[in-house]
């Protein structure tokens, strides 16, 4: 038909990348690409997850390559800095194509 695709280039749900569709782990993805990193305070507070289901969730994405965890102490307090990775980025790039395609 016109206007399609060749199959070659045309996308499937079952194409989507796992890691980034699950929802808690698309909505921080979504954060984290719009900021140059955030910290974990600031993530559980934009996503609504609880603290166990965040860090499970970013440990999640660190496994996949996708972003980087930074540690640190800041007035003796425990402060996480979570951004994405170029494969991170290029990933969540990929994935709205992709959903972008699957849409049409």
């Amino acid at each position: 038909m016109p206007g399609e695709k060749p199959d070659s280039q045309a996308f499937s749900l079952s194409d989507i990348d796992r890691v980034i569709h699950t929802p808690a782990r698309l909505l921080i993805m979504k954060i984290l690409y719009v900021l140059d990193g955030a910290d974990m305070v600031f993530l559980k507070a934009e996503t609504g997850l609880t603290w166990g289901n965040l860090s499970v969730q970013v440990k999640n994405l660190e496994q996949a390559g996708y972003v980087n965890i930074n540690k640190e102490f800041v007035e003796n307090k425990p402060h996480t800095v979570v951004s994405l990775t170029t494969q991170g980025r290029d990933a969540f790039s990929n994935y709205r194509a992709q959903l972008k395609d699957i849409l049409r």
